[in-house]
C-alpha cells in the first residue's frame, strides 16, 4: 500500500513537472541548490521518500515497488499524468524502477550517483540492523564522509553539519526499511527496457557509486543514454557541483521542448500582452525568425540556470544601450521591472553604461526608461 509522501512544489503551475528524489538519509532539503535554478523552467516537486523527512515511516523492509508506487500515488494526487524525474542514489534506483515498470508516466530521466545493483546484499542487511539497533546517529559520520570530497568538506563545515543532521533525523525504521529496498535492487537485466531519454551523472570521486561499475553500466545498457562524469565530486554531487548539475539537468530536460520552454520564459520575462501582440503580428515571412528567437534566445539562453533573471536583465539593458537599440529598450526596461529590478536599480545600470557606453547613449536610455516609469504610474 502506498503512503502519502511529504513534498514541496515550486515553479510555474503550467511548467513541465519535475520530481526530485534524493539519497538514503536525506530530505527535500538536499535539493536546495537546485530549487531556484530549476524552478524557473519546471514545476519542481521535491519529495521525501517513504521513511524519510516528513513522510510516513511504516515498518520495513520496503521494496523498490513500494517506493516507486509512492511516487506514482503522489503524481496521481497532484493530477499529473506524466513527469520528468531526477533521482540521486536510492532516488535514482526508484527512477530506474519507474522507467521499467511505469514508462508511460515518465518524460525524461536523470539518474545521479546511482547504480543498477549495490551488492553484496549482506552489507545492506548489516546496515539496516545497525540502524535499528543503534539508530541513524551511529551511521551519520561514515555516510556524510562519503557524500563529499575531503577538500569540499574541509571548506564547508557548516553545510556538512546541516546535511549530517538530515541523516541523524531520519527515522531508524525508515532508514532500515530503505536499506531493505536497496538490498534487493537489481535492474541490470532490465535497463535495456528503459525508453525514457536518460542522462546519467556520476562523480569522479564518488566512493559509493564510482562511475565505472555503476553509472557507466547504466549508460551502456539504457538505449541512447548519455553519461556525464563530474570532476571534484563525490556522492552528493548535486550539492558539491550544483551549478554544473543544474545546467546538465536543464539542458537534458528542455532539449526536446525548446520552443515550449522558450515560450514560457518569454512570457514570464516580457509579459503575456507583449507576446500575444508579437504572435498576432506574425506572418509566414516572419515566422521562421520568431521561431528562431523563441527556441534559441529564450529556450536555450534564457533558460540556462547559470544567471538569474535580474542579472540577465542588467546585461541586456547594458547591451542595448551600448549598441543603440532604442526600439527594444523600453520593452526590456519593462522586462527588468518584471524580473524584480527597481527603477533605482535600472538607473544604476544606466549610470554604469554612461561610463562605458557614453553619456549621450545613457542620456537617451534614461529618457526612455522615464517614459516607461511614467506609463506605469499613470496606468
Amino acid at each position: 500500500m502506498s503512503v502519502d509522501l511529504h513534498h514541496l512544489v515550486s515553479g510555474p503551475a503550467d511548467a513541465p513537472p519535475l520530481v526530485l528524489a534524493g539519497s538514503l538519509g536525506s530530505t527535500v532539503g538536499m535539493w536546495e541548490p537546485q530549487v531556484e535554478a530549476l524552478s524557473t523552467v519546471f514545476r519542481v516537486i521535491r519529495a521525501d521518500l517513504r521513511g524519510h523527512g516528513r513522510s510516513p515511516a511504516p515498518e520495513g523492509p520496503y521494496s523498490m515497488a513500494d517506493l516507486g508506487g509512492d511516487v506514482l500515488a503522489l503524481l496521481d494526487r497532484l493530477g499529473i499524468e506524466r513527469a520528468h524525474y531526477a533521482g540521486l542514489s536510492i532516488g535514482g534506483m526508484v527512477g530506474q524502477w519507474l522507467a521499467v515498470n511505469a514508462p508511460e508516466r515518465l518524460g525524461h530521466l536523470v539518474l545521479l550517483a546511482t547504480s543498477p545493483y549495490m551488492g553484496p546484499a549482506q552489507n545492506w542487511r548489516d546496515r539496516a540492523a545497525l540502524a535499528r539497533d543503534k539508530g541513524t546517529a551511529a551511521l551519520a559520520d561514515a555516510v556524510v564522509e562519503r557524500w563529499f570530497t575531503p577538500d569540499y568538506a574541509a571548506a564547508h563545515p557548516h553545510e556538512i553539519t546541516r546535511l549530517r543532521d538530515q541523516i541523524v533525523d531520519t527515522p531508524d525504521e525508515g532508514y532500515a526499511g530503505c536499506c531493505g529496498a536497496i538490498e534487493h535492487h537489481d535492474t541490470r537485466e532490465d535497463l535495456h527496457r528503459i525508453t525514457a531519454p536518460t542522462l546519467v551523472i556520476a562523480g569522479a570521486e564518488d566512493p559509493s557509486t564510482p562511475p565505472g561499475p555503476h553509472g557507466a553500466l547504466i549508460a551502456e545498457r539504457v538505449p541512447g543514454a548519455r553519461l556525464a562524469v563530474l570532476e571534484s565530486a563525490a556522492h552528493l554531487l548535486s550539492w558539491e557541483q550544483a551549478a554544473r548539475v543544474n545546467t546538465l539537468i536543464t539542458q537534458h530536460l528542455a532539449a526536446a521542448d525548446r520552443y515550449e520552454a522558450g515560450t514560457r520564459v518569454r512570457r514570464g520575462v516580457l509579459g503575456d500582452a507583449h507576446v500575444d501582440r508579437a504572435e498576432a503580428r506574425k506572418t509566414a515571412f516572419t515566422e521562421p525568425f520568431q521561431d528562431l528567437i523563441t527556441r534559441y534566445a529564450w529556450g536555450e539562453i534564457w533558460t540556462r540556470p547559470g544567471l538569474d533573471r535580474r542579472t540577465r536583465s542588467c546585461m541586456v539593458l547594458t547591451a542595448l544601450v551600448a549598441h543603440g537599440h532604442w526600439g527594444e529598450l523600453a520593452m526590456h526596461v519593462r522586462a527588468a521591472l518584471r524580473n524584480g529590478l527597481t527603477p533605482d536599480e535600472v538607473g544604476e545600470v544606466f549610470l554604469q553604461a554612461a561610463v562605458y557606453c557614453g553619456v549621450p547613449a545613457a542620456n537617451k536610455a534614461f529618457a526612455i526608461a522615464q517614459e516607461v516609469f511614467d506609463e506605469d504610474t499613470s496606468a
